[in-house]
């Protein structure tokens, strides 16, 4: 019988990585069967009370957790003392004649005039803050801090756009500007299509599709998913265009964004046809395609850059042999991307089980699934237990800030739940990335195919390979 131990420190924060690398480095010693330092969030503490462990009940999100399982008393004590060596670590001193680091974004600006981009990631009751301060300093921002109110983002992104800078999110999860990429970006060719996306895994696809069709980007600039309501107006994807417009490395311009306010709609046909550049607007999942630069997925939006710019998107679509009928799973990293697949999932008339593990929620406390997908390749072995269930779709996406090696676990994870249904299941995988991401797009795909996976390269493509396997097509 194993033992347990919960130890809690009031008031403690520690980023999500640090704390992932913690468990990990935990879950590696002698005697341990399962270890977690984590965030008393509400997912966090569903997670570990569902695993059996006792937690008190005056919990709050500030503070700290670290629950440890193993055969033995010694063995806690050693994957506590592991986690504790990690978390109480501090960067060595840069020696007597290093200058002190900038407390404050503001005080880094002026210590170089030509600085001119924040990247804020803190915890999301600080974003605001820090994103007013960087914007009071001259500063164009990247902020991928999500959990700062609508409110807060109206007010920022009028300062900023007042101000002539740029406010890229709150909740921006990729960029690539002038070939550098911020958040989590693929290592994607240069070339002449400007994205301006409030997607970030949709327009982390358009950026591979181009790449593998031989077009490059000029930059992709993220805006965070909610600019293109109708209270933020769209400020910061009409300021997109216009850069786009002004940039002569920028041949055509793409926007790419859930259905937006009818109002801001109309705001953003009007910049492109300002901007005097070929375009490609995709509302995914939009009824009403009525202006014919405009196109429902980002399979179509990739395929028609590419073709403005003399190129071809094609890649092979594997083919279903025999169909396993049920229910269709959807298990995602990558929030667009679940939304695009489960969406033809669901017009198809099956019963579609689509789920975003990196949505605000369940990204509370933790590492994204980008990151760290474990939580997501747990939810996979349980819908294999679900006999009803015939198909699950599931994401890999690659590329910078990205887990050095998703397929690895996720193929071993692909192989248990295909020898246990015996048949009757079929596993699809959508793999974002390119050539040059460090993980290895080819090696990544050859993985999980050689675990039975069907694999493929766009959202829109898993959706139509599901609905086939289900007995659709």
């Amino acid at each position: 019988m194993s033992s347990r131990r919960i130890v809690v420190e009031r008031g403690t924060y520690h980023d999500s990585v640090t704390l992932m690398l913690a468990s990990r480095d935990a879950e590696e010693t002698e005697g341990i069967v399962f270890a977690a330092a984590a965030s008393a969030t509400p997912v966090n503490l569903e997670l570990l009370t569902g695993r059996g462990f006792e937690l008190p009940a005056d919990l709050v999100p500030d503070d700290l957790l670290i629950a440890i399982e193993g055969v033995n008393d010694a063995a806690l004590d050693r994957a506590a003392a592991a986690i504790e060596a990690l978390l109480s670590a501090r960067p060595r001193p840069a020696g007597d004649t290093a200058q002190a680091a900038p407390r404050s974004l503001r005080s880094a600006a002026g210590r170089d005039p030509d600085l001119n981009l924040a990247f804020v990631s803190v915890p999301g009751r600080y974003a605001a803050y820090e994103v007013a301060g960087a914007l009071e300093a001259g500063l164009n921002v990247f902020c991928f801090s999500d959990g700062v109110s609508l409110e807060a983002e109206v007010v920022l992104k009028r300062r900023a756009a007042a101000a002539g800078l740029l406010l890229m999110g709150p909740d921006c999860g990729t960029a690539i500007v002038s070939g550098v990429g911020l958040g989590f970006a693929n290592v994607v060719r240069r070339g002449p299509v400007g994205i301006v996306g409030a997607s970030g895994t949709g327009t982390q696809e358009i950026c591979c599709l181009l790449d593998a069709a031989g077009v490059g980007i000029s930059h992709a600039i993220g805006v965070g998913g909610r600019d293109l309501s109708g209270p933020v107006g769209g400020l910061m994807t009409l300021a997109g265009i216009q850069l786009l417009a002004d940039d002569p490395a920028t041949e055509i311009i793409c926007v790419v964004s859930k259905p937006p306010d009818p109002s801001v709609t109309e705001r953003v046909l009007s910049a492109l046809t300002a901007a005097a550049k070929p375009a490609v607007v995709a509302l995914l999942g939009a009824d009403d395609l009525g202006d014919e630069r405009m196109v429902a997925t980002l399979e179509a939006a990739a395929a028609k850059a590419a073709e403005l710019a003399g190129g071809l998107v094609a890649f092979h679509e594997p083919t279903v042999e025999v169909p396993t009928p049920g229910a269709v799973a959807g298990l995602f990293a990558g929030g667009t991307l679940c939304a695009e697949a489960g969406a033809i999932v669901a017009a198809s008339g099956f019963d579609a089980r689509f789920v975003d593990f990196g949505d605000d929620e369940m990204t509370a406390g933790r590492a994204h699934p980008m990151i760290d997908p474990s939580l997501r390749n747990d939810a996979v072995a349980r819908a294999a237990l679900a006999r009803e269930i015939g198909v699950i779709v599931l994401d890999v996406v690659l590329g910078h800030g990205a887990h050095p090696d998703p397929a690895s676990e996720l193929a071993r994870v692909i192989r248990d739940a295909l020898e246990q249904r015996d048949g009757d299941l079929t596993i699809i995988v959508t793999v974002c990335g390119t050539a040059g991401d460090p993980q290895g797009l080819s090696s990544q795909i050859h993985a999980l195919e050689a675990a039975g996976a069907l694999v493929t390269r766009s959202a829109a493509s898993a959706g139509r390979l599901a609905v086939d396997a289900g007995g659709g097509g």
